[in-house]
């Protein structure tokens, strides 16, 4: 069965992509411009969308999103396990790379960055930081993403991923990540560690493919916009 999509039904989904904070109400021109459609196309969208309740048109003819769209916030919010989202990432990404996987947020200690989230392959040597563990500051490639992501004291304009080799201990490297979630903001990091010995030897450029690629889709899962993940990850 082929995967491909409906072009009208996407295009019905980019006019509701283009209410954001801050263009809470668009004009009808505004639409236009931001999706490179004719008017006319995008006034068609629009009334599909209002009869169905997924956007609604004012006195001053601005169009805003509709109450379908809360209906369906709540019902994925009621659903939703954080662990369902970033799990299949880390598993995906264990077992392109052979090494272990793992996802880090804020702790409650400023500074500090808890792996909240890990997935390790069955054999062979590998990181032993078990989910849970709070880590301390460092310049661990973990650490300089919550360095510039969170503590704001890095530079975002660095090449991703960052890299880091015998840091946190002698015989560990590891590739991160930042990922970004709803609202476009950080929401933490996600990290490949192995140790240095046998990751001297691995194919790097698959490996950085690999790992951006599970950060844009672990992005993607936690609601950062098509836009901020093509600035970020290129995809």
């Amino acid at each position: 069965m082929s995967n491909e999509g409906v072009a009208a039904v996407e295009r019905a989904l980019a006019v509701l992509d283009c209410f954001k904070p801050g263009s809470e109400k668009l004009t009808l021109t505004d639409l236009s411009k931001k999706l490179l459609l004719h008017k006319t196309t995008v006034f068609r969208l629009l009334n599909s969308l209002i009869r169905c309740g997924y956007a609604m048109r004012d006195a001053d003819s601005r169009y805003s999103l509709g109450p379908r769209v809360l209906y369906l916030g709540r019902v994925y919010e009621s659903g939703f396990r954080l662990s369902d989202v970033v799990m299949p990432v880390l598993e995906k990404l264990s077992g392109l790379t052979g090494e272990s996987a793992a996802y880090y947020v804020e702790s409650d200690q400023k500074g500090t960055r808890l792996c909240l989230f890990r997935c390790q392959p069955h054999e062979g040597l590998h990181s032993q930081v078990l989910a849970g563990s709070i880590m301390p500051p460092d310049n661990s490639s973990t650490g300089r993403v919550f360095k510039t992501w969170a503590q704001l004291s890095g530079s975002s304009d660095e090449r991703l991923p960052f890299f880091s080799c015998g840091v946190r201990d002698p015989y560990t490297s590891s590739w991160s990540v930042p990922v970004i979630g709803d609202d476009d903001r950080f929401v933490g990091a996600i990290t490949i560690a192995g140790p240095s010995e046998r990751l001297r030897n691995v194919d790097v450029p698959y490996f950085e493919r690999a790992i951006i690629q599970a950060a844009s889709d672990l992005s993607a899962g936690l609601g950062a916009s098509v836009e901020i993940r093509e600035v970020m990850y290129g995809c």
